[in-house]
């Protein structure tokens, strides 16, 4: 934490203050532990948030390009920009201060190709559930949202591990 940033969660009595060492190793490992419970689940909020986003990014260009070149070409390019949107912001925000030693294009190219799981799994839902229902045929917003739940866990552990891997 900068000493800019707001703490909304009240001091654990627990646990050491930061930067103060714990007399006990109990109550150490305790707070090395909670630290990185705290840390996960603030990163995983985060991507989430970031990952809604890149939903409406991704459901906006299908509709905006499924005019012109119909749903599976849209819904390929529409990826696309929703992962470059959700890679610039994850690097701005979720895991901001981390890799950044990484030029900008070699980390998108390692985000796309890191991703690649959880396209296929996004992708894979999302077409799956067109070919199966002419309601989501109809209505791809609803099969894109059930692709990007699917994928959202493969591509959080990847941008974590790989792209993202000094903040893990």
């Amino acid at each position: 934490m900068t000493s800019a940033s707001i703490d909304l969660l009240p001091a654990d009595p627990l646990l050491p203050d930061a930067g103060e060492p714990a007399a006990d190793p109990v109550i150490a490992a305790i707070a090395s532990r909670h630290g990185r419970w705290l840390k996960l689940a603030t990163q995983f909020l985060r991507f989430g948030t970031v990952g809604g986003l890149g939903f409406l990014w991704d459901a906006a260009t299908v509709y905006a390009l499924k005019p012109f070149v119909g749903l599976t070409i849209a819904a390929l390019g529409a990826y696309l920009v929703a992962a470059t949107m959700n890679w610039m912001l994850n690097r701005l925000w979720t895991f901001r201060g981390s890799a950044q030693k990484d030029g900008l294009l070699r980390q998108w190219l390692t985000f796309l190709g890191a991703n690649l799981f959880g396209f296929s799994i996004n992708r894979g839902v999302m077409f799956s559930l067109v070919w199966a229902s002419p309601i989501c045929a109809a209505y791809p917003v609803l099969p894109l949202a059930a692709g990007s739940l699917a994928g959202m866990f493969a591509n959080f552990g990847l941008s974590r591990r790989v792209v993202f891997r000094d903040a893990a």
